[in-house]
């Protein structure tokens, strides 16, 4: 397992994998990261943000996961957790965990929050956030882009 920082050529195969878990968890809807803009140049996006960074897992030379932190509210120094999908193939294997200390690593040094939204749903997802230290929020952060999300989480990184 190697973890990098996404390169351009990336782009096709992580979208892909995005697109292709939402879809097989009924989640190929608006209001969900299957329709995000940015999802055809997840390597432009990311790198022409400040304090933002995405990165891939891979194995076997093959890009089987990613994970990204952006900024969400800098005014109060919360950043966002965003689109951490590994492929079916590797589900289990410890690779989210290793994507989540990563990019919780890298934002610990620019923020002072981390927030994220997902679907209560994803039972093992909402498992990891709460082993990571996420709390359950009862709502939405203002601001937020995907509607049709249901679970929100926020951690202190200090």
């Amino acid at each position: 397992m190697i973890i990098r920082e996404i390169k351009q050529e990336d782009n096709a195969q992580i979208k892909k994998i995005i697109q292709d878990s939402l879809k097989s968890l009924g989640l190929a809807i608006p209001g969900t990261a299957y329709f995000d803009p940015q999802l055809n140049d997840l390597h432009q996006y990311y790198t022409e943000l400040k304090h933002a960074n995405y990165w891939v897992v891979e194995m076997e030379g093959e890009v089987v996961g990613g994970i990204g932190i952006a900024p969400f509210n800098e005014h109060d120094h919360v950043c966002e957790l965003q689109k951490l999908y590994v492929s079916p193939k590797t589900q289990g294997l410890g690779f989210a965990r290793n994507l989540m200390e990563t990019a919780l690593s890298f934002a610990s040094k620019h923020y002072s929050k981390c927030y994220l939204e997902t679907q209560h749903e994803l039972t093992a997802a909402c498992i990891l956030y709460k082993k990571f230290g996420f709390s359950l929020l009862d709502e939405p952060l203002s601001g937020s882009d995907h509607s049709a999300m249901n679970a929100w989480y926020i951690r202190d990184l200090n």
